[in-house]
């Protein structure tokens, strides 16, 4: 006669169960997933969704964590992002905290960190039924980009000083959307700092139509970019086509990017040719 499965070993049983998320793309995921109540602790930076804030505690920044309330929270994996995070990682790796940091920096990357968060919590179907969505979301503003007459050039910014180009999942969504990264030998760069671009004449000289700023959390200032010098020649100020997406929709390396993220580039892209009649 055949035993009963022994109900300690599921895999959200064995998966973690207290989680601490350095960034904010694995809390958002893990909420859409009906996991909220695996996360003890979150960074300051999250607003999405905007509950986290309030139910769970704040214990990191971006660069820096606070290690001993982590502790406190006794959790048994933390989740982090990039090699940016490698010294607050080292720090817990060497307290026995157990840590998986992602490094994703392209759409394909986003959707293989969804898919493993969503197996080490056990919820590998539903991440695969919601991943499916998404990249289905995508294919729809793919086939209607297509059909656009011509594909604006958009210089989307990072950080205004210095100037930042796009990283690369924001550069690969802009083409889907419709658009072309005016830099996009820099998008495959994955530091900040090696996207720079050096002489911000370099914009004028590419000749952009479109200008998207998302300033890592700060405020986008459209009068303050028109106003550099040399710029007044740019097709995009020119017409006033200078625009902002919050950062924590489309330089949140998660679903934010994948959904809200890319619709926003999408409506931009078509609001342009629309009113172009290109």
């Amino acid at each position: 006669m055949q035993q009963p499965a022994d109900p300690r070993c599921t895999a959200a049983a064995l998966g973690p169960q207290r989680i601490v998320c350095l960034t904010e793309e694995t809390t958002e995921w893990l909420y859409l997933l009906g996991q909220s109540h695996r996360i003890v602790g979150v960074s300051g930076y999250t607003v999405r969704p905007p509950q986290a804030r309030h139910e769970k505690p704040r214990v990191s920044a971006f660069l820096s964590a606070k290690i001993d309330r982590i502790l406190a929270l006794e959790p048994d994996c933390v989740f982090g992002f990039s090699d940016l995070q490698a010294d607050i990682a080292s720090a817990l790796i060497r307290r026995g905290v157990q840590v998986t940091v992602f490094n994703q920096r392209s759409v394909a990357e986003i959707f293989a960190m969804l898919f493993q968060v969503a197996a080490m919590v056990g919820e590998s179907a539903q991440g695969l039924q919601r991943i499916a969505a998404m990249q289905a979301g995508l294919d729809g503003l793919r086939a209607a980009a297509a059909g656009l007459p011509r594909r604006p050039r958009v210089y989307f910014e990072e950080w205004d000083d210095p100037c930042i180009s796009a990283i690369r999942w924001v550069s690969e969504l802009l083409v889907l959307a419709g658009g072309d990264d005016c830099f996009p030998e820099l998008a495959v760069q994955s530091l900040g700092r090696d996207r720079i671009i050096a002489d911000p004449l370099e914009v004028v000289r590419r000749q952009p139509d479109i200008i998207i700023g998302s300033w890592c959390g700060k405020k986008f200032r459209p009068e303050k970019v028109a106003a550099r010098p040399g710029w007044a020649e740019v097709p995009a100020v020119r017409d006033g086509a200078l625009f902002e997406i919050k950062s924590a929709e489309i330089l949140q390396p998660g679903p934010a990017a994948l959904t809200d993220g890319v619709a926003r580039l999408h409506r931009i892209v078509m609001d342009w040719s629309a009113r172009h009649g290109a």
